[in-house]
């Protein structure tokens, strides 16, 4: 009985979901319309752009801007992006938001030449010298120039590597740019991000992300990812990349195809290359008039040192107003539906929803519609797992933090208590070579079944 009225619940449940998705889409296919142009940058440069607009004259519109690398696709002005009522940018079209995705320089639709982390040009002479910041500066421009009924002020937003395009524009110093939110930012990828850990090089992120796809060239804009890659088996990823062996080996298997990893092969160390590269040696040249809210995961396994250390820069090397905010999540959890867990562990409550209702619909209606009241958004939004509750701090770290060291104990356990002996240490074998046969070992040792 109990199996039967779940099943009906989960059917009534899935009923009301559809149902409420559907007239989400029938607002936004009502009230918007869709335009894709292909704006000119300074260098002659053209890059795809998809706008969402609102039907509305009766007011002016603030405009949400996201540039990516992963496409903004569907294309054609009658496929409208699902995620517009799907995922919470259906809060932003209630606010009667335009909504701009861009194919970034080199990807997709967009022409020119790709470039993994473009390194920021601080010295630019000519209209050939561009970069990431001056791509979004020039993209605003033609968007507060040509868009009818537009109010004049821009914010940008973005995820993971999207959200290193948020920082870049935030470095453009253009003066319709309002609020710039970099979300889980890639930040510097040999030090924290991704495919480096503290300098330690992760290769199967790495060769994963780049061999899979997305590191392959696009000669010409395309509405379709690369046909080339490389396919790892993905049973038992431990067991193929043993095989692969040395790096070198797996440089073989790409030859001179992906740029960006013959990059990280020719740079093992933290050169002059990977610091023009690490985006937190330019945030001193985000403008006072641009607030910057910086989001983060931390359970986030990929750029949560990016979130962290981004928002530290801006705070020591900008006079801009700049806030972080830290939930429980995984990567981009904080977009998602759904951040009442993480595994087993519960929250109490959805942050995610919470989020997106408290924190960053507020942030952008205040700084690009005038609307609402942010006193109450401080500084530092944290998450505190445990006590399951949002904490609000005027600094980060705070003011009346205090540091204590937790030392390793015999046996595998903690405390404040510092060990007597001062050589004490535990120490074991690795065998990469050998660790399967004893994981396998440790799951065939006969098992006694008491009934």
């Amino acid at each position: 009985m109990r199996k039967l009225l779940f099943l009906l619940f989960a059917i009534q449940f899935a009923c009301f979901a559809y149902a409420q998705h559907e007239q989400d889409s029938a607002f936004v296919r009502d009230n918007y319309i869709k335009k894709e142009v292909s704006i000119p940058m300074r260098d002659g440069i053209k890059l795809f752009t998809a706008m969402y607009v609102p039907k509305d004259a009766t007011e002016k519109h603030p405009i949400l801007l996201m540039r990516t690398p992963y496409s903004c696709n569907p294309y054609g002005e009658s496929n409208f992006n699902a995620g517009l009522w799907l995922r919470y940018f259906k809060y932003y079209t209630r606010e009667n938001y335009t909504i701009v995705f861009q194919d970034v320089r080199g990807r997709w639709m967009s022409e020119g030449e790709f470039v993994d982390v473009r390194p920021f040009n601080p010295n630019k002479k000519t209209n050939q010298d561009i970069d990431e910041a001056s791509d979004t500066y020039d993209t605003i421009d033609w968007l507060i120039k040509n868009l009818e009924n537009n109010n004049g002020n821009v914010g940008v937003m973005g995820i993971s590597y999207p959200g290193f395009y948020s920082t870049m524009a935030a470095l453009s110093g253009h003066p319709a740019l309002k609020a710039v939110s970099p979300q889980a930012p890639v930040t510097d990828w040999f030090i924290g991000d991704d495919f480096h850990h503290n300098g330690a090089f992760f290769i199967l992120d790495g060769f994963s992300f780049y061999a899979s796809g997305f590191g392959y060239p696009r000669p010409t804009p395309t509405r379709f990812g690369p046909p080339n890659n490389i396919r790892i088996p993905s049973n038992d990823n431990y067991e193929s990349y043993l095989r692969i062996g040395a790096l070198k080996n797996f440089m073989k298997l790409t030859g001179d195809s992906l740029k960006f990893w013959k990059d990280m092969y020719a740079h093992p160390n933290y050169d002059e290359w990977w610091q023009a590269r690490n985006i937190r040696n330019f945030v001193d040249h985000v403008p006072a008039g641009t607030a910057t809210m910086v989001v983060g995961g931390t359970f986030d396994a990929e750029d949560c040192f990016g979130a962290w250390r981004t928002y530290e820069a801006i705070e020591k090397k900008a006079k801009n107003k700049n806030r972080i905010v830290m939930g429980p999540w995984y990567h981009g959890q904080w977009a998602s539906t759904d951040g009442t867990h993480m595994g087993n562990v519960r929250f109490g409550s959805n942050t995610s929803i919470w989020y997106q209702n408290n924190i960053e619909i507020p942030f952008f209606n205040y700084y690009l519609k005038g609307k609402g009241d942010i006193s109450k958004l401080a500084e530092a939004n944290i998450f505190f797992t445990g006590a399951n509750e949002w904490k609000q701090f005027e600094t980060w770290p705070p003011a009346d933090k205090k540091d204590e060291a937790i030392y390793l104990q015999a046996g595998g356990k903690l405390s404040y208590t510092k060990p007597a002996s001062k050589n004490s240490f535990t120490e074991y074998i690795s065998d990469p070579l050998h660790i399967r046969c004893h994981i396998q070992k440790m799951y065939t040792l006969p098992v006694r079944a008491t009934i």
